[in-house]
């Protein structure tokens, strides 16, 4: 699977998903960096059919108004840790995986609780 993380997530979660097989690119090795307007990442994960990670409701509101990006991971766990926050991801990343590989659209997690939006 693919992934792009936005710049509010730490490279340790990019680092990680690359680290269990998958395809991951953080805003900072983007070509503006942290700097990478939401539109420019959402061309981005479109181009290269790639999960949006992030802790930005924009992305879902884009989603709802103009359909894209496809696929959208949005993380409401409040300010955590970096370990914590692999934590979760280690718990639940094999649901996360199912999800997108059956189809899910804007999945939403927390640390208790993964919700399908769309």
């Amino acid at each position: 699977m693919r992934f792009v993380v936005d710049a509010q997530l730490p490279r340790t979660l990019c680092l990680w998903l690359q680290g269990k097989g998958h395809e991951a690119v953080h805003t900072l090795d983007l070509p503006e960096g942290n700097s990478t307007s939401d539109v420019n990442i959402i061309d981005f994960a479109a181009k290269q059919n790639r999960v949006v990670i992030t802790k930005d409701n924009d992305f879902v509101n884009f989603r709802i108004v103009k359909g894209k990006p496809e696929k959208i991971l949005l993380i409401t766990t409040g300010n955590i840790r970096n370990k914590e926050l692999i934590r979760i991801f280690e718990n639940n990343f094999e649901v996360l995986f199912g999800l997108f590989t059956a189809n899910a659209q804007v999945v939403e997690m927390d640390s208790e609780s993964i919700t399908v939006i769309i």
